[in-house]
């Protein structure tokens, strides 16, 4: 097949100083990280599961008033075999593991995501806050399926507060996002925002915060996300309903205490095994 003409195997070159300003900073963007003929390949295989498996996720923009947020499909490794291929990739899952600093990586889920004209802005949030893993080695990379401008609502990142201990596990809300805001400009917290290429590539802590604004272009804002966590994490206890809806959705059959490995959840990358 044509696809079998990009080796997604190659690795990527990471430098220790990019490892240690991840750690610091608990995010970072990699240039180039798919080539554009990648990307130019792989889009459109993408974007048409998105547009055939796509849900509408909202956020709360006041007190007891919603608004869409964006589309996305998420899983879509069992959709295609060709973007299986796209998801699997042992050059994202091998940064991953050198950027944690940890032997191997599973796949925890991958998502692609469109946010439309208007759409609207994203609250503070950790990731982690839905993931029911006991591990603090969880990375997402977010790929920029096209060039995505400033005005297109990028990702933007607290940096340092995956090391922080100010901010109270809670929902995302209208009213954590107040909360965290005053926090972050209260304690004089750096917030930065990456303008990215298409087939550049951010990685960020599932424990640090992160939030974007409001979609102002008249353009969609694409990409595709995928999450990995170390190999051999085990099963976080759910306190709450979103850390059960996940465990269920993205760790079938598994219990607290399990090792997180059912057979959604394939080991990715290993330096110990060659994979």
């Amino acid at each position: 097949m044509e696809m079998l003409a990009y080796d997604l195997a190659t690795p990527y070159p990471v430098t220790s100083e990019q490892c240690s300003q991840f750690h610091h900073d608990g995010h970072i963007l990699l240039r180039g990280l798919v080539a554009q003929e990648e990307i130019d390949y792989f889009r459109p295989l993408i974007l048409g599961l998105l547009d055939a498996h796509a849900k509408t996720r909202t956020v709360w923009v006041a007190p007891d008033e919603s608004a869409p947020l964006l589309e996305y499909a998420s899983n879509l490794w069992q959709k295609s075999e060709e973007v299986r291929a796209f998801i699997f990739a042992k050059r994202f899952a091998r940064v991953a593991a050198e950027l944690m600093g940890v032997r191997g990586v599973r796949l925890y889920h991958d998502e692609a995501l469109a946010k439309e004209p208007g759409g609207s802005a994203t609250p503070w949030h950790k990731d982690h806050y839905n993931w029911p893993l006991a591990t603090p080695h969880t990375i997402k990379m977010w790929i920029a399926l096209s060039d995505i401008r400033v005005e297109m609502a990028p990702l933007r990142f607290a940096s340092g507060t995956h090391r922080a201990g100010q901010f109270p596990e809670v929902c995302p809300s209208y009213e954590a996002d107040e909360l965290f805001e005053r926090i972050i400009r209260e304690h004089h917290i750096p917030v930065v925002g990456y303008a990215m290429r298409a087939g550049d590539a951010s990685f960020h802590s599932g424990s640090i915060l992160h939030s974007t604004l409001e979609n102002t272009s008249g353009e969609s804002r694409q990409a595709v996300a995928v999450t990995y966590y170390e190999d051999g994490a085990r099963i976080l206890a759910p306190i709450h309903e979103y850390r059960q809806a996940d465990l269920a959705e993205f760790l079938p059959g598994l219990s607290p205490g399990e090792v997180a490995a059912s057979p959604l959840n394939p080991l990715l990358f290993s330096f110990d095994e060659g994979i």
